[in-house]
């Protein structure tokens, strides 16, 4: 009997590539999909996709959807909080393993397994370490699509986001900016594939600039902001 585990679903490409990957594996039984929700928006956190095109997602793939709903700006003991009480829920399912799609961050890698050991569970990582350039040159030859949802302006400007995610945008993309977007540069939605039953169906609808304030590293430090700009997407029939 496989075990069972949870995936940790953004929505994105390296979700969906990471969750191929998985499928074409066979060693493990997906339980559901776990996504973490703006509770205020009800969109999904940082990506800015409406549930709406998430529940699509979940339907296209035949999988059960869990949202874990955040308040608008969780503290970390906020954030801590509540994804220990879903996951100790989750496990209460017989689910042993949490698999996500995260590559190179270590310090996040060592964050999710030190939350996972302290409830009895293990952590699944089936993109780890692959070189960056051919993971998304595979998710295109794979025939996946994607389009962009969120860049961070530090990295990116405006002209990124609402973009289809093919060989011309990762030509255009800065050399400080790593292709599958792993340091937060930008977050997707993908909206066909391999992994899915149908495509999902939407439209692309305005692209808003949105600032978040910069957690201050002591006190001397004058406040600060980060800026995002957000490509909405409205679900079509």
């Amino acid at each position: 009997m496989k075990p069972k585990a949870i995936f940790n679903w953004s929505s994105g490409k390296d979700s969906s590539l990471a969750l191929y990957k998985i499928l074409k594996e066979n060693k493990y039984e997906i339980n559901s999909l776990l996504t973490s929700i703006n509770k205020e928006f009800q969109r999904i956190s940082m990506h800015g996709v409406p549930v709406s095109l998430l529940e699509k997602q979940a339907e296209s793939l035949n999988l059960p959807l869990i949202k874990m709903e955040l308040p608008k700006e969780p503290s970390m003991e906020e954030y801590c909080e509540i994804m220990s009480k879903t996951m100790t829920e989750i496990k209460s399912q017989g689910v042993t393993h949490s698999i996500f799609g995260d590559i190179f961050l270590a310090d996040l890698r060592k964050y999710r397994e030190d939350q996972l050991e302290s409830i009895g569970m293990k952590g699944i990582f089936p993109l780890w370490k692959i070189n960056t350039t051919n993971l998304i040159n595979e998710f295109l030859d794979l025939d996946f699509k994607t389009i962009v949802t969120c860049v961070n302006e530090t990295y990116l400007d405006k002209s990124f986001a609402g973009r289809v995610i093919d060989r011309d945008f990762i030509k255009d993309l800065p050399k400080n900016v790593d292709p599958c977007g792993e340091n937060g540069e930008f977050h997707t939605f993908t909206f066909d594939g391999p992994i899915f039953e149908n495509p999902i169906h939407f439209e692309v609808g305005e692209i808003v600039r949105k600032t978040y304030p910069k957690p201050k590293s002591d006190e001397s430090e004058k406040d600060g902001e980060y800026a995002f700009w957000f490509c909405d997407l409205i679900s079509k029939q």
